[in-house]
């Protein structure tokens, strides 16, 4: 009998991007499959999964935050995520066919904590799948309250079970480097750098790369650029690149990131658990720019394990664009001028294996008699 199966995590597209490759999978493999995503209320969540054309649900779930305003407004408003919760739970058992179980797989965030509590207290099982090295307090807290978990970043500390890398078709190359360059319609021959700041953008990584070309117009004399912004950040980013003469294809946003990844032979990216998945499953050699905002820096730790194979260089993002083109930038301008040594990165990541995390998240789905945690919980 084929089942639900309820994803929860918003707030970001690191949240909802594995889930829809896991559900993409799921599909594939149970074609009777419903996969439901619980998200956030924020533009951004619904944006991607109406693009996606997923089935989704709203809960009122807020991110916890240190100052007084920010911690109230998340206290608020774990009740009505939890009870959102379970109310959703309760009509997807009434509309099943034949009472079809409930799964519920936590994608890491402020939106799964409380739909995992939800999910307790209605005796669903959750599957929680951490995709970072360093798992933030909602993946640890859901962690001790799941049936079963699953990393897809090897987590130091933590005797969870491990998947390779989860990415979606989308962000997966449908060609060779020749092919996806023509379907941007960009030179098929020319050499490609691709810039990301993942699905937000990243304003620091923008305004690096203006202040590089700006200094070194020469360096990209011979390379065609693809630059994923952001919202709001394209019209200076395009100019820069323009004023340079440095063909460029500048967009707040791409729907088919395979096609971008897969026209690259260098990539410049935030450190994101979804990014580093990408560039591997790619096998795009890549100078990881971590979020500079976090106190403990710990997107370093999602991007070391490439790195360590030889197929990435971790730089640190200095923010001022001063300072990130003397540092990031000369990383960057050094790859530019080196076949030889990003040949050698590109084969490093060949050896580092297929990064077919999200079937197998769906296989264990599918053939595993997951069963809720013992003991009581809570409802709210």
């Amino acid at each position: 009998m084929s089942g639900v199966y309820l994803f929860a995590g918003g707030g970001t597209g690191g949240h909802i991007f594995p889930g829809l490759a896991i559900a993409e999978e799921l599909r594939a493999k149970d074609p009777g499959a419903r996969c439901v995503f619980l998200c956030s209320d924020r533009a951004l969540d619904r944006e991607i999964l109406e693009r996606e054309g997923a089935d989704y649900c709203v809960i009122p779930a807020k991110p916890v935050g240190m100052r007084v305003r920010a911690l109230w407004r998340f206290v608020r408003s774990w009740g009505p995520a939890v009870r959102a919760t379970r109310r959703i739970i309760s009509e997807l058992r009434a509309g099943g066919p034949g009472g079809a179980g409930v799964q519920m797989v936590a994608m890491g965030g402020f939106v799964a904590a409380p739909a995992a509590q939800g999910a307790r207290a209605e005796g669903v099982p959750v599957l929680l799948v951490n995709m970072d090295a360093v798992p933030g307090k909602a993946n640890r807290w859901i962690a001790r309250r799941a049936s079963r978990v699953l990393t897809s970043c090897p987590a130091p500390g933590f005797a969870w079970e491990g998947v390779p890398p989860i990415v979606r078709r989308a962000a997966r190359a449908g060609g060779d480097p020749r092919a996806c360059r023509s379907a941007l319609g960009l030179d098929p021959s020319r050499p490609t750098l691709l810039v990301t700041g993942a699905s937000q953008g990243a304003r620091s990584i923008n305004r690096l790369m203006i202040r590089l070309v700006e200094q070194n117009p020469g360096a990209l004399a011979a390379w065609q650029v693809i630059h994923q912004t952001g919202a709001g950040e394209d019209e200076p980013v395009r100019g820069a690149y323009g004023g340079a003469g440095v063909p460029a294809l500048v967009r707040p946003f791409f729907d088919q990131m395979g096609r971008a990844w897969g026209a690259a032979d260098l990539a410049v990216s935030r450190a994101g658990a979804g990014s580093v998945a990408e560039a591997w499953a790619n096998q795009v050699p890549t100078v990881f720019l971590p979020y500079p905002y976090h106190r403990d820096l710990h997107q370093r730790h999602n991007a070391r394990p490439l790195e360590e194979a030889g197929g990435a260089v971790i730089a640190a993002d200095e923010i001022d664009e001063t300072r990130n083109a003397a540092g990031a930038g000369r990383v960057i301008l050094e790859l530019l001028a080196s076949e030889g040594r990003r040949r050698a990165m590109r084969d490093a990541l060949k050896r580092l294996g297929p990064a077919d995390g999200a079937a197998r998240v769906a296989a264990a789905l599918l053939t595993s008699r997951v069963t809720p945690p013992t003991g009581p919980a809570r409802s709210s």
